[in-house]
């Protein structure tokens, strides 16, 4: 069965796990949630699997965190 939602910065909160929660804290800790969004309707031009949106949550953080100027410490 295939169904299509639309979902919100908190949407992907709630539904993401693993390392792409750290990345998600960070971005809202940053005031980029608006950001973020609009990265991954860049990013992901056909629809993205939850699994898919997760994965670049969390193991492209340091690609996200450059493309919404948020600085990282060492």
């Amino acid at each position: 069965m295939y169904i299509k939602k639309d979902f919100s910065f908190n949407d992907l909160k709630e539904n993401s796990w693993s390392g792409a929660i750290a990345t998600l804290e960070e971005i809202e800790k940053n005031g980029k949630e608006e950001e973020l969004m609009e990265l991954l309707e860049e990013i992901f031009t056909d629809i993205p699997t939850e699994t898919e949106v997760n994965d670049f949550l969390w193991f492209e953080d340091d690609y996200i965190f450059e493309n919404l100027g948020i600085e990282m410490e060492e």
